[in-house]
């Protein structure tokens, strides 16, 4: 992996439940909570499934992302982003 890079911590799909939860629950996005740190942590689970189903949407690169990179790399990565269930279990 390039040194140029962050990796993360977390699994993809738990960080696209994540950002669901706190958009759900969270001031900042459809929420009306003030601080929902706590509640993310503990509901982010059940946003999975939405999560899943936005990465699966990514499986097919647009035309601007084809005309700067990869499509086969692409979908290598998309699709581990998806099998990439388990890491942080």
């Amino acid at each position: 992996m390039s040194e140029d890079f962050d990796r993360a911590a977390t699994a993809p799909v738990e960080r696209v439940a994540r950002v669901l939860a706190g958009h759900a629950l969270s001031r900042n996005g459809e929420g009306n909570m003030v601080s929902a740190g706590e509640a993310v942590d503990a509901l982010w689970p059940d946003y999975s499934a939405a999560a899943l189903a936005a990465l699966r949407t990514l499986r097919e690169p647009s035309a601007a992302m084809l005309a700067v990179g990869d499509a086969e790399v692409w979908d290598r990565m998309i699709r581990a982003a998806i099998d990439d269930e388990t890491m942080t279990d």
